[in-house]
């Protein structure tokens, strides 16, 4: 406890004497004088009251002393205080001088003592705080604390400071939902008058709502209720959401949620009587009890439109009004229908119009008679356009998605179109909002975009495991907003186990400050095709090696409308490995006839265009809006390819409310060859579309099923051996004659299964982001439900193989050496190209697997799959896992349940 003394000696006189015997004798006389009869003598006079002490008599102050000060100069400690010399010296100058010293918070100790008109001050110093030290906190960093408190290192020691420190502490665990967090200040005293702080935190546990309870409610039941507000019971479903813990400002925010919800039921008089939130008994948990007043439900009565504006009459607005007499009443479409008034005047061009409903409620009938008033207000012009927070962005590279200029008529249509625009950008952070502010003059309106930028450029060295490509290693980087100009300029490096690529794009949106976007990358891609062999075990088939570049360019037709065009050139060259090859010739008993025809080089010379149309209120995470693309590319400006092929894709995505958004996606295509029939070495006829030019369905775009997993296939299987003798087994017919060989028949068992694509497609999703609390939004989960339907399929049946037991081409020449003792078995082994070595016997042996290959998946009948997806952006890039259950399949797809990604894929 700090203290402070103040000395003072005072000179003080004599006080008068009582008389005491006067005062008995006045009290024993009228005894006396009862007891004789004598008459009473006269009562005696009350003796006087004691003389006031005389005044201390104040002496002149003729000097300050200041003793003790050690960093603070004896003169600032004098300019603290207001007595100078010459002034009167009194006890109450004494104590006004201790109060003026603490008041500064310098100070741990004041004492002033006077004598002889010399006024010594003396004075012990606040500590300064070497360090500030927190112990116990796990929940709060540091940093995020030390911002917060008004202490720090250097700075003078002060009570005061410490006891509000450690209030704002506990209440950012309070803000936490930790209601029984403690602080315990402590101080540590060193040298040279410095002091150790340490707050020593118990955090506790977090309080959350165990139960919320709700008394009054007759309509509706507490479970329909409680689902309206944002604070939730704490249950074992409720561990991701951060709305279990207890707040009091979302506790007067349900009471707004509960009002709202009745009175979009039509419940007008509904009110919240009380809402008290209680401790547990062990201080851990919080019990809510609303006490609720429903009162009458009531329906719409005269619902009426009263406009004084030229061009916007009563009549036309009637028609804009979605509630009618004898509808139950809602505020929420009230408030709906005041907005929806209020943007079809800004449409108008009457930027202040505000329509203002007046209610006149029939407590007899239980209605709600309406009528929406709109005052009288000028024709709006914009003045100017403010962009407030671009440090980076160049301002034209905001103002030229504006679709209104400065001296355009006001239009709400455009202004919101704007905001659209520049949030599409990418470049600032979400929520903004383009704010209208009444100009010099009744008919001016300033429009002001107030932005806050975000990151625009990444470098990202990232390596991550993907059930597509096994392990993957990628490095990029990317500016989407180079020099502020809004330009593109990337460069990645992929690899992967299947695929590997290097790539480098520019793009600019606005050539010329026109509104032409141009952009172009070169790029270098190997990709290695695979089929699956023994089950899971994955071969590679062919290779393809892709170097080329691509140009783009791009105008807009309407606001809505985008044309695009692009001219590509790429060099393709197919491969296979040599074990498909047998002397120096492609192998059809190994690689497949449809492998064969694809090897070799060539020249794809394409150019195509896409017209896009959009209305989505936001490019890169959209909520609401529609989208559709239709994409044609010709191949044959030179060459060696001569193909069209169309796609068309078209997105809606629309707002559930309550963070609910659901996506319809759906999309198709096809490819038609110019170059006429074709024919591979044999002679056979094979599809005029290539290999690597087909389409292909499977993960990631159709979850349920692996890579390449839908559509047609040519599947190797190998016949069946009998385990115990390894003979195949025959298949008799009923008289006991081998009429052929049983084949395996488990999927595991394939000797190859590979997909060979198609020339027409379709694919469909239903996909619902579903919402989740705070908590998990900050760790970057997204989740979502889907449905996937689609089909890959009109492929030319390309000639099958079937190699049986006992088939020639099995057969191999070998040579045989009789052992040599000890050796009881004799030596085999191919027949070189010059015979068979001296002491040796020529022969045949089957050498080969016996097999038969089947044609499976050629047909548009649907595939269906269902399932639940997670998004998140987890610190080693963005991770995506989707559970997926394939309802319809057809023969020879290869359904998948669980695939996951992590890191970039290509």
């Amino acid at each position: 406890m700090v203290t402070a003394s103040l000395t003072q000696t005072y000179r003080i006189r004599p006080l008068s004497a009582l008389l005491a015997g006067t005062i008995l004798t006045g009290l024993t006389m009228p005894l006396a004088a009862q007891t004789t009869g004598a008459p009473a003598p006269a009562p005696a006079q009350p003796a006087p009251a004691p003389a006031a002490p005389a005044p201390v008599a104040a002496e002149t102050i003729s000097q300050i002393n200041v003793v003790g000060s050690q960093r603070i100069e004896p003169d600032t400690v004098r300019s603290y205080i207001k007595p100078r010399p010459g002034d009167p010296y009194t006890a109450e100058v004494g104590d006004q001088i201790i109060k003026d010293l603490f008041a500064t918070e310098l100070f741990a100790d004041v004492t002033v003592r006077q004598a002889g008109g010399v006024v010594t001050i003396e004075v012990r110093e606040n500590p300064v705080i070497n360090r500030i030290i927190f112990e116990g906190n796990k929940r709060l960093k540091e940093d995020k604390i030390l911002k917060e408190i008004r202490l720090a290192p250097r700075q003078i020691f002060t009570r005061s400071k410490v006891r509000a420190d450690v209030a704002r502490i506990i209440e950012l665990y309070r803000r936490q939902g930790r209601y029984a967090a403690t602080v315990d200040p402590q101080m540590v005293t060193l040298d040279q008058n410095r002091v150790d702080i340490v707050y020593s935190i118990v955090e506790g546990a977090k309080s959350r709502v165990q139960q919320i309870n709700i008394i009054g409610n007759e309509k509706f039941k507490d479970d329909r209720l409680r689902g309206e507000m944002a604070t939730k019971q704490a249950r074992l479903t409720s561990f991701f959401s951060s709305n279990t813990s207890f707040d009091p400002d979302r506790l007067a925010y349900d009471q707004q949620k509960l009002r709202q919800f009745y009175l979009t039921e039509g419940y007008a008089d509904f009110r919240v009587i009380s809402a008290i939130a209680e401790l547990t008994p062990d201080k851990r948990d919080f019990i809510i009890t609303y006490v609720v007043e429903e009162g009458e439900r009531y329906k719409y009565g005269d619902v009426k439109v009263e406009s004084d504006l030229r061009d916007f009459k009563p009549d036309f607005a009637q028609t804009v009004i979605p509630m009618k007499k004898g509808d139950w009443y809602n505020a929420k479409q009230v408030e709906d229908t005041v907005n929806g008034l209020n943007e079809t005047a800004g449409l108008l061009g009457y930027a202040f119009a505000e329509a203002d409903p007046q209610f006149e409620r029939d407590a007899e009938k239980k209605e709600m008679n309406l009528t929406f008033r709109l005052a009288e207000t000028p024709r709006v012009y914009v003045e100017r356009i403010n962009i407030n927070g671009n440090t980076i962005t160049q301002d034209k590279v905001v103002r030229r998605e504006f679709r209104l200029q400065e001296g355009d008529p006001f239009n709400s249509f455009q202004v919101k179109r704007s905001k659209d625009r520049i949030q599409s950008l990418g470049y600032f952070q979400e929520k903004f909002e383009i704010d209208q502010k009444p100009g010099s003059t009744p008919d001016r309106v300033v429009l002001e975009a107030n932005l806050e930028e975000k990151p625009t450029g990444s470098l990202s060295l990232s390596a991550g495991f993907s059930s597509l490509e096994r392990f993957i290693v990628n490095a990029s980087i990317e500016q989407n907003n180079f020099r502020g100009l809004g330009q593109t300029l990337s460069a990645s490096i992929n690899y992967s186990q299947f695929s590997k690529s290097v790539e480098l794009g520019f793009a600019e949106p606005y050539l010329f400050d026109r509104n032409i976007a141009l952009g172009g990358n070169i790029f270098r891609r190997d990709f290695n095709s695979f089929n699956f062999v023994n089950g899971n075990e994955r071969n590679t088939t062919y290779s393809q090696v892709s170097t080329g570049f691509q140009l783009r360019l791009g105008v807009p037709l309407t606001e809505f409308v985008q044309l695009q065009t692009r001219y590509s050139l790429s060099v393709d060259d197919v491969s296979l490995g040599d074990e498909f090859f047998t002397n120096g010739v492609c192998d059809p008993l190994r690689a497949g006839r449809f492998l064969c025809d694809a090897i070799g080089n060539r020249t794809t010379s394409s150019l195509g265009y896409s017209l896009v149309y959009s209305s989505l209120d936001n490019g890169l995470r959209p909520t609401r809006g529609e989208r559709l693309v239709l994409n044609q590319d010709f191949a044959g400006l030179g060459g060696s390819v001569r193909y069209l092929k169309t796609r068309l894709n078209a997105d809606k995505y629309v707002n559930l409310g309550r963070g609910f958004i659901v996506n319809f996606s759906a999309e198709g295509g096809y490819i038609h060859s110019f170059e006429g029939k074709r024919f591979d070495a044999s002679g056979n006829e094979v599809d005029p579309v290539r290999l690597i030019d087909r389409f292909y369905l499977g993960q990631p775009q159709f979850r349920g099923f692996d890579i390449r997993g839908v559509g047609p296939r040519v599947q190797r299987q190998a016949y069946a051996r009998d385990p115990a003798t390894n003979a195949y087994i025959p298949i008799k017919d009923a008289n006991g004659n081998t009429i052929g060989f049983q084949l395996n028949s488990e999927r595991k068992d394939l000797l190859a299964d590979d997909a060979i694509g198609g020339r027409a497609y379709y694919l469909g999703h239903i996909e619902m982001q579903i919402p989740l609390g705070a908590g998990a939004r900050e760790l970057g989960l997204r989740p979502s439900i889907f449905m996937d339907v689609g089909a890959v399929f009109g492929v030319k049946r390309p000639v099958t193989l079937n190699v049986a037991p006992g088939d020639p081409r099995l057969q191999s020449a070998i040579c045989t050496t009789p052992a040599v003792p000890p050796a009881t078995t004799p030596t085999v082994i191919l027949q070189p190209a010059g015979g068979c070595p001296a002491g040796s016997t020529p022969g045949t042996q089957e050498t080969g697997v016996a097999f038969a290959e089947t044609f499976l998946g050629d047909t548009p009948k649907p595939r269906l799959s269902v399932g639940f997806g997670v998004n998140w952006n987890s610190p080693f890039g963005p991770f995506r896992i989707d559970i997926a259950k394939a309802l319809i399949t057809q023969k020879g797809d290869d359904p998948q349940l669980i695939t996951f990604n992590v890191g970039t894929q290509f």
